[in-house]
This record gives C-alpha cells, sequence and structure tokens, in this order.
C-alpha cells in the first residue's frame, strides 16, 4: 500500500484550514496530518512530525509567510506551496516567494460557482501531490520518489481548437522562428534563468507557464526588470515578435495566430485542457497548425502530461522539438511523458537551453 502524502496547513484563517482540509482529503493518496493558525504553531507542529509538503499562508500574525519560508529552506527544507489570495499585493509577493524556494503557488479556495469550486479542487490536490515529489534547489531531494496518481478524466486540445491538417496548416520555412515554451512546477525560476541571458534580439517567444490569474502580471513584469527582451503578459493581438517574450495571462487559452508573416496571439477563455488554463497543449498545438516548421517547442520542469501530446503534434509539423532533462527538472513531469512519447528531438538541461533556443531561432 502506497503511503499517502502528509500535508501541514498554515494558514490564520480557521474557515480556509478547515476549507483546505477537507479538500486536500477528498484525494485518498493525501492526509492532512495538522493545521496551525501562524508559523510559531506550525515550527512546533514539524518538531514532532515532519511533514511531505507544507501548504503556507503570505499573511499571518506574528510572522509573515515569507519569513517563514525562507527559514524552512535554509534549516529544513520541505516542498512549501504558498498559498494566496487573488490580489494585486498578493501578486507582487508571489515573486519573493518564488526566490525564497516556494514550489508552487496557488490561490486560496473561495466561495464560486461549482465549476469553478471542483477545478479548484483538483488544481490543489494536483499541486500538492506534484510537490511531494518535487526537487528541491536548496538540497537534494530524500525519498521523496514520485508517488503514483490517480487519474481523473480529463479534456484535450479539442475542446479549445480542432487538430492540425497534415500539409494543409502548416507554414512553409520562413525567416523568422517562433519559440514555443511550456512550463508548470518549477518553471518560475527555472524560466528566469533562460531568459535572463538571452540577449534582446532573440527570436520571439511565447510561454504558457501555470499560474493563477492575476500572478502572470506580475511574473511578467519581475522577468521584464531581468531580461534584455522585452517580456510582457499577453494580450490579444500582441504582436510575436524577435526580441518580445509574451506569457499566457493566468486562467486564459493562448494561442499563436498567422496573418500573413505576421504572428500574433489569441487569448481566449474555454475549459480546462489537460487539467489547466492556460494549457500547453493549446499553445502547442496552436503552432503546429499555424507555425509548422517556423516553431521551436520546448517542454520544461512540471507536473502532468500537459504539453507532451502538443509537443508530439508540433514535431510532425515539421518543428523543431526539446524537452529539458530530469536531472534539471524540479519535477519530471510534463517532459517526461512528452518523451515517453518520442516528442522531443532532443533532450537537454537547463543550463543549455537559452544557447539552444539561439541556435534554433537563427536557423
Amino acid at each position: 500500500m502506497t503511503r499517502k502524502i502528509r500535508v501541514l496547513i498554515v494558514d490564520d484563517s480557521a474557515s480556509v484550514r478547515q476549507t483546505m482540509t477537507e479538500i486536500l482529503e477528498s484525494d485518498p493518496g493525501i492526509e492532512v496530518i495538522g493545521t496551525a493558525p501562524d508559523p510559531y504553531v506550525a515550527a512546533r507542529r514539524i518538531q514532532q512530525e515532519v511533514p511531505d509538503v507544507i501548504t503556507l499562508d503570505v499573511e499571518m500574525p506574528r510572522m509573515d509567510g515569507i519569513t517563514f519560508l525562507r527559514k524552512i529552506m535554509a534549516q529544513r527544507p520541505i516542498p512549501v506551496v504558498v498559498c494566496s489570495s487573488l490580489t494585486e499585493t498578493d501578486s507582487e509577493t508571489a515573486s519573493q516567494a518564488w526566490e525564497a524556494g516556494a514550489v508552487e503557488i496557488i490561490l486560496k479556495p473561495r466561495v464560486g460557482t461549482a465549476q469553478f469550486l471542483l477545478e479548484s479542487k483538483i488544481h490543489i490536490c494536483d499541486v500538492v501531490k506534484a510537490a511531494a515529489g518535487a526537487r528541491l534547489r536548496s538540497t537534494p531531494a530524500q525519498g521523496r520518489a514520485n508517488r503514483p496518481r490517480v487519474p481523473e478524466k480529463k479534456l484535450t486540445a479539442d475542446a479549445v481548437l480542432p487538430p492540425p491538417v497534415a500539409g494543409r496548416n502548416a507554414m512553409a520555412r520562413t525567416t523568422e522562428s517562433v519559440i514555443c515554451i511550456g512550463a508548470s512546477t518549477g518553471g518560475t525560476e527555472s524560466l528566469r534563468e533562460v531568459l535572463e541571458v538571452l540577449p534582446a534580439a532573440s527570436p520571439a517567444i511565447v510561454i504558457v507557464q501555470h499560474m493563477p490569474e492575476k500572478f502572470t502580471e506580475a511574473f511578467a513584469r519581475r522577468l521584464d526588470s531581468l531580461c534584455d527582451m522585452e517580456v510582457k503578459e499577453a494580450a490579444d493581438g500582441d504582436t510575436v515578435m524577435r526580441g518580445r517574450v509574451l506569457i499566457a495571462p493566468g486562467n486564459h487559452h493562448m494561442l499563436l495566430q498567422r496573418s500573413g508573416a505576421r504572428y500574433y496571439v489569441s487569448v481566449k477563455d474555454g475549459p480546462l485542457v489537460s487539467r489547466h488554463r492556460p494549457s500547453v497543449d493549446v499553445l502547442f498545438r496552436s503552432a503546429a497548425s499555424h507555425a509548422g516548421s517556423n516553431a521551436v517547442g520546448i517542454i520544461m520542469t512540471g507536473m502532468g502530461d500537459d504539453g507532451a501530446r502538443g509537443l508530439l503534434e508540433m514535431q510532425k509539423a515539421g518543428a523543431y522539438t526539446i524537452a529539458q532533462d530530469e536531472a534539471t527538472s524540479v519535477v519530471f513531469g510534463m517532459p517526461k511523458e512528452a518523451i515517453a512519447l518520442g516528442a522531443a528531438d532532443k533532450i537537454l538541461p537547463l543550463e543549455m537551453l537559452a544557447a539552444e533556443i539561439l541556435r534554433a531561432g537563427n536557423r
């Protein structure tokens, strides 16, 4: 019998602690071993039993969540999922959380439609299970083998756009390439490492990073301040061009489109695809249809299999495809699935992706 993933919930709101407990324990593979109203109580609880994952609020009495996160990662690294509200202030705090070592950031569950609550439940449980197997940057993961997931019915990219038709939609080779990147858990800092070393005139890049709504805007601003390339959260109709990075906005799908020689993005609503919105599969399929051999597809660290089938579609349409290797992936889920499908032309470590982007994009 597989041991359950043990979770400690740290949040000053009693109602949030109760809701999170109900959500997490609805998954047969997760066990909540305790809750704490602040970091001091949490620290005492950890001394009694070390959890596999901690879900951590940002704003709490006596000590804020970011300070506690830094202490955890410095003293006894444990996978931490930051649980935040949907506010501009928290979206700015997200940058600090990723820098401090958070595996992922999720939105606090809140009252909404039945569909919203169902999507939140699926996402929260998936993130916690992925975090349990994450390779922490500050220390090698010890004794945290990837646990089996309980699959749930999920939609494919067919729910948003039709499959590419061979010989009909894929464009002939032109002088400009578009780099399409998909990432999830661990992707925020991995993307930063890749993008901040690229020169200003690098090939156009479009990115789907699984991230909550509004947090993508703060993420894009942070990257823009660190990179020579322009980085922005994508808006519907934005031109895809050399020297620019467009990041799909949270809670919206992003598609690559083409009008004549001009590439642009379409931002649209739609159902969860491969359990995500935005979905990497949706971006990759659109790239297969509208860019063909002009595209380069890269799938990076992340949980689940979003992007694997889309990368295969890109490859069949003539695109050059790359998967991040296991050694440098925080969670070797998405790249692993793509490799298993034979969708990756090359498997590379994180530190080699920037150079390959320049080589492939300028070919």
